[in-house]
């Protein structure tokens, strides 16, 4: 529901509940303690942002306001906590891929109907970031056996213990063998989309589906095509690929 609020509430919200619990803690702990735990709520509040400049401004907003006011005593090298945190969550080797692009609920949910996998088949989330994509995916298929792979531990964390139900692993999605899967499931952007399809073909066994929200595979003509709620289309590609003939 926090992920459907309006801008710029989640920013609001995120630095009005860091000022609160850096003012409270600064009577019961030094300040660059207090710091820290500001700066974590704010870049942990960050994935509430819907693009890059959004979370940059949640998780900057309360260290970038304390700084102006002036209002605490602290090292230089203090002000690099909030830079830190935000490097755990996003790591830099990671933003060549997409940013966190939470899956709406039900984005998947005519998926089964298209894509039949049988039970216990094994389905990849490849860049799961929190556990949305994990979660669309078990509505479509509650008999499936769900993995996940994310790159940022934090995220990987937040993940597991929002999914208990899926193996969620830490990890880079291009170096996890895609081999044993029925189905791939991708959030990313078009950039990454021609090396999927690559990674997909290289790995992935006849009759296995690779499935992107929103963004399709370039010169490649897709098996199936679904409207989720609000507009989004999931575009569908069953190994082999069928390649558009120029």
């Amino acid at each position: 529901m926090a992920l459907r609020l309006p801008w710029p509430l989640p920013a609001l919200m995120a630095w009005a509940c860091a000022w609160l619990i850096f003012v409270l803690l600064q009577r019961a702990v030094p300040p660059v303690a207090a710091l820290l735990v500001a700066c974590l709520l704010g870049t942990a509040a960050s994935v509430l942002g819907g693009n890059w400049w959004r979370r940059g401004l949640i998780a900057t907003g309360f260290p970038l306001s304390l700084a102006l006011l002036g209002v605490a005593s602290l090292p230089n090298w203090a002000w690099l906590v909030p830079l830190a945190m935000l490097l755990l969550v996003y790591p830099l080797n990671a933003w060549r891929d997409a940013p966190l692009f939470p899956t709406p609920r039900y984005a998947l949910q005519a998926l089964a109907v298209q894509a039949p996998l049988p039970l216990g088949a094994r389905v990849l989330d490849a860049g799961c970031g929190v556990g949305d994509g994990l979660k669309a995916l078990r509505h479509a298929y509650p008999a499936a056996q769900l993995d996940g792979v994310e790159w940022s531990w934090p995220l990987r964390l937040l993940c597991a213990l929002r999914c208990p139900w899926a193996f969620v692993r830490r990890g880079d999605m291009w170096a996890v063998d895609w081999s044993s899967y029925r189905m791939v499931y991708l959030f990313q952007r078009p950039e990454s989309m021609a090396r999927a399809a690559a990674k997909a073909e290289a790995e992935m066994a006849v009759g296995t589906w690779l499935v992107s929200l929103e963004f399709a595979v370039p010169g490649v003509l897709p098996s199936a095509q679904l409207r989720a709620p609000g507009g989004r289309v999931v575009w569908l590609y069953r190994m082999p690929l069928m390649r558009v003939e120029e």
